[in-house]
This record gives structure tokens, sequence and C-alpha cells, in this order.
């Protein structure tokens, strides 16, 4: 498409010594052509003349500069009131192959964030508590999402923001003090994040069940955010007072220690269980903002634009009252003095810019903290509007898998990351059994485990498929479909094309001549098609780019993955005449293809 407009911005220039970009779209089917444009239109107002007229200039002008262009154009026709459409000649496809086997990334290069720092914080799970399919998907998402950016050249930092302290912790440290005894290093980071979500479904319902235990949990909140800002260090001091105390004062320091201790003891477990599970997810993070190191720069912030009148005091807290800009109110200090998640949310903002300095700060999160997120920009943008401005907020759905109720962890009838894995893993062992059956194969897998290239591919893309933004419908028997709009389809799909490309070398390296011309070769409809398709994907990444969209990717890369079906049963390539020039097609396909699934954060396995 961008050799018709240069063609046709050459043209207007030697017709009319006009400058002018042409707007160049598909044309219409049942014209036969390829492109089509509106130009001779938009220049009538311009030239003062009948749209026909200036159609029929451009056709014959873009016919005789298109003759030195090697067949570019085949034929071009007028259609009344003016439309050009362009029908591309043999010439046009194989010069586009061609520019895809010598510079293929800069075909497709784009710089939205060009030497742009962009903070993606994103997944988010709080300590102490277990991971669950939300933060799977997030996850996965705000990956892509980060893969995108730097495809579009930014520097991406992936953030991480945790809640270490606040009341959901006290709520677990509660029943976590009851059981000290199950306490142990010896655990599996596994098995003490199970206990650590049995602690918070007993720490929750006793802070609704019962007041005593309530009264004990607000003041364990109140000695973690202390604990918590002295850092780890404060256990051995702790351990000394322990020693030289005597009596009650010995006994009061004795429980502040037990808190202490098993307090860093959670929150050490919960960030080593974190990296395992993003390790095995095969996303990463750069850096992780626990809410304890940002909670006192919150604070500090809010009492300062208290004074200056921002926020309010209301009932013994400070609030950010939001009636005025069409919000609500929220309280960032509560009344005991704490910062609330508000307050930290300020504080994270501030750290982040201390930070990196940041372009653009994209956090992504549920849509359930939609109004909240507008609340706290819009208390910042009165203070620090170069904050608010530069931090997008992206929201999702729920992931839910039909048959499944709202997650909660506080009753405990969630649905866990790793149980969508192992589902999915199990699934996917079924379909590799009745695969190999089909092939003739009977032998036995020992271990039920599917390639893990297959199975994070076949989670990745059943997330990514969707427009991030409502919720997302987690069809286990799509997801692991080998003909369907799924990761292992798209993942078979380059793996046939790979071995199309490695029969063509084992033919050729056995071949003395060859003495057929690209000029013989003359193209046919499949051959086209994936062409065009392959020629759609720079346009594509740049929708992708602008909308942070994965989705898109998703959509084309299915619709070009049956547009090589198509070429695959209908066109011979290996043991052809024209076998290294359609072996060309297939090599620049699959790079568009394994280019869209690593931004997608999906490998392509050695054999499916």
């Amino acid at each position: 498409m961008e050799k018709i407009k240069q063609l046709l911005k050459l043209v207007i220039s030697t017709l009319y010594g006009v400058e002018i970009e042409a707007n160049v779209v598909a044309a219409p089917k049942d014209t036969g052509a390829d492109f089509a444009t509106n130009i001779a239109m938009s220049l009538t107002k311009t030239l003062k003349r009948n749209p026909l007229e200036i159609a029929e200039e451009i056709r014959g002008e873009l016919l005789r500069q298109a003759e030195s262009e090697n067949g570019v154009v085949d034929n071009v026709e007028v259609a009344k009131p003016g439309f050009i459409n362009i029908k591309l000649g043999d010439g046009f496809y194989k010069a586009e192959i061609a520019k895809y086997q010598k510079d293929f990334l800069d075909n497709i290069s784009q710089d939205e964030y060009l030497d742009k720092t962009v903070i993606c914080e994103f997944s988010d799970p709080n300590p102490f508590k277990i991971l669950h399919v939300g933060h799977l998907y997030t996850s996965m998402v705000g990956d892509a999402m980060s893969r995108i950016i730097e495809f579009a050249g930014g520097k991406v930092v992936r953030a991480n923001f945790g809640g270490d302290v606040g009341l959901h912790v006290a709520k677990n440290m509660y029943a976590l003090l009851q059981h000290v005894d199950r306490i142990s290093d010896e655990m599996t980071p596994t098995e003490k994040a199970e206990l650590m979500a049995e602690s918070y479904v007993e720490g929750s319902t006793a802070y609704e069940e019962d007041e005593k235990a309530k009264q004990e949990i607000v003041e364990i909140n109140q000695k973690i955010y202390k604990i918590a800002a002295a850092g780890e260090e404060v256990v051995a001091k702790l351990e000394e007072e322990v020693e030289s105390s005597e009596g009650n004062a010995k006994s009061d320091v004795e429980k502040d220690l037990l808190i202490a201790k098993v307090y860093y003891w959670g929150r050490k477990a919960s960030y080593q269980y974190f990296e395992d599970f993003y390790r095995n997810i095969g996303v990463k993070f750069d850096r992780y903002y626990p809410e304890s190191t940002v909670a006192g720069k919150g604070l500090e912030v809010v009492k300062r634009e208290l004074k200056n009148g921002v926020y309010e005091e209301s009932d013994g807290a400070v609030v950010f009252k939001g009636e005025k800009y069409g919000l609500h109110t929220r309280v960032f200090i509560n009344k005991n003095g704490l910062p609330t998640y508000e307050a930290k949310d300020v504080g994270l903002i501030f750290t982040k810019w201390a930070d990196y300095h940041f372009d653009k700060s994209v956090i992504i999160t549920g849509n359930d903290i939609i109004d909240y997120m507008k609340v706290v920009l819009k208390s910042i943008e009165q203070y620090a509007p170069e904050l608010s401005s530069r931090t997008l907020h992206i929201t999702h759905g729920q992931v839910k898998l039909p048959g499944k109720e709202k997650m909660s962890s506080r009753k405990g009838n969630f649905l866990k990351a790793v149980d969508v894995i192992n589902l999915i893993n199990d699934e996917l062992f079924e379909v590799q059994k009745n695969v190999n059956s089909s092939r003739g194969d009977s032998s036995e897998t020992e271990q039920e485990k599917v390639d893990s290239k297959i199975l994070f591919g076949a989670i990745r893309y059943a997330f990514l498929k969707y427009k991030v933004g409502g919720d997302i419908i987690f069809d286990v028997d799509e997801s692991v479909s080998m003909t369907g709009n799924s990761g292992p389809y798209l993942q078979y799909a380059a793996v046939r094309a790979q071995k199309v490309l490695g029969k063509i070398f084992e033919s050729q390296s056995k071949q003395t001549s060859k003495e057929i011309t690209q000029n013989s070769w003359i193209l046919n409809d499949f051959e086209k098609s994936l062409i065009k398709k392959v020629m759609q994907y720079k346009s594509v990444l740049e929708e992708a780019v602008k909308e942070l969209a994965p989705s898109k990717i998703c959509t084309y890369l299915y619709e070009i993955a049956q547009e090589f079906s198509r070429f695959y049963e209908n066109v011979q390539v290996v043991g052809s005449d024209f076998e290294v020039e359609r072996g060309e097609i297939v090599l620049a396909y699959l790079k568009v293809l394994t280019h869209g699934l690593s931004l997608l954060g999906i490998e392509v396995p050695e054999k499916m």
C-alpha cells in the first residue's frame, strides 16, 4: 500500500504541482481490483474540475509511471463519481516479498515510544494472599503490552505493586499467630502460600464475627505498619530488648517480636512464591513496590496538600471531596492516622517519578477500581498535573470459566492461578494423546505434562484474543483446540511452515542448477492473497501500538494462519518449478507469524 501511495503522490505532483497524501483503501471485491482511492474527488475543490476527468488523467499518468516499476501495476480503472481502482501486478507482490526477506524489521518498525521511558505496572498481587486467575490474566496482558511498547522503541520498566501492609495482612497475621507451630522454613513456596490463603479466610471470618478478634486485628494492623517501616532489622532489635526486659514489659516485647518474625516470614515467603510463579509463566519484573515502601511518601504528600486545601479533614480522617469534579469522596488518611490505599497510590506515583522520571506510567487493574482511581488521579491533578497527565489507567473485567462463581479470596472460593494452569495442562495432554493416536503412535506418555511453550501459549492466547476492558470468557475446549482460534493452532501453523522450509532446504541442497527465472513465475490468487495478508502486518502493528491492544495482533495472526492454510492446501511448494520463490512467501509469512507471537509472549515449539 505504501508503494501505491508513493506512486499516487508522484503522479499528482507531476500533473498538478500539488503535494497531497492519497487515501488508499482495499477495493470492493466486485471491482476485481486490489486498492481504491478517492483522491480525484479530494482534488475537485482545489482544481475546480470534474472528478471523473481528474481520475482519468491520474489513471493515464499512473500507468505511465508504473511502466518503469517492473510490473507493479497491472491495470487501473475509473468508476463514478471519480473512484480510481488499482489492480496490482506480479512485480508489486514480488518486490514486497523481497523486502521482507532483506529488511523484515525495518519494514514493520514503529517509533511511537522511541526513547521514552514507560512504567508498566501490572499483576499487583498482595503478599500474604494466594495468586488467583485474575493475577494470571493481568500478568500476561501486562507482559504483552510491555512487549508492544518495547517493540515501538520504548524503555519499559515492569513494576509490581502489592499490599504488604494493611488490614488484609493483619487478618492473615491474626490467624497465622494462632498456628505458629505450622510455620516452617522447610515448607515449599506453594505450601507456604496455601497456609496463608487458609489464614486469610480464617482471619476474615474472625474479623466479621468476633468483636474481640476484630479489636486484636486492628491492633496488629497498627503494629505491622511500624514493623514494616522499621525494616527487617527490627527483629534483631526486638530480640535485644527481650534480653534486657523483665516482667510484663518483657512479655509485651516478646509478643511484638513474634509478630515481627511471622510478618517477615510471610512477606519473604510471598515474594518467593510470586517469583516462582512469574518465572514459570514467562513474565519478569524489574521493580517491586511493596506498599510499606511508599506509604510514608503518600502520608507526607497528603498532609502537605491538606495544608494547601486540596484535601480536607472530616470526622477525624483526611478526605478528598470529588463531588465538585463529578466524582465521589474518598478517605486518604483514616481516623487512626494510617494511610489508606488512596494515599499509598499517591506515594507510589511520586516514588515512580523520583525513580524513573517516566514519560508514561501505565497501570493495569481490574475495572472494579475505575472510580477509585479517578478520584486518586483527580486529587493528584490539583498539585502535580504533570504526573496525573502521564498516567494511563487501563482496566479489564473478570476472567470467567463457564459454571464458576465470581472470585472472592475472603470466602476462599476463588479460582487459583495454578488450578487454571493444571486444567489446561490436563486438557492439552488429552489432545496430545488423541493426536498421537490418529498418527498411529500408540506409545504412552509417562509424565502427564505437555511442552510448556504449548501450555502457556494456549493460556496466553485465550486471554489476549479478547479486547481489554470487558469480562473474559475462558473457554477451556477452545483454548486447546488444534483447529480453532487458539494458541496451539497458531503454533502448529508456524511449525508446519518450518517443515515446508526445511524440505525446501533439503531439496535445494541436492540440486545443481536451476533454469527457472523470476520473470516466468506468474502468481496465482492464493499466493497473492497470502502476500497481501503479510503486507497488512505493519498497519495492524500501528493500531496495536496506538491502542496498546494485543487483541488486534491475535485477530490478525489467526486470519493470516487461515490464509496460509488455504495456500498450503492449494499450492504445491516443495518440488514445484517455483519452489524457491514460493518458499520466500512461506518464509515471509513465518517471520510475521513468529514475530507477532513473540509480541504476545508466545514461543513456537520445535514440533507438535
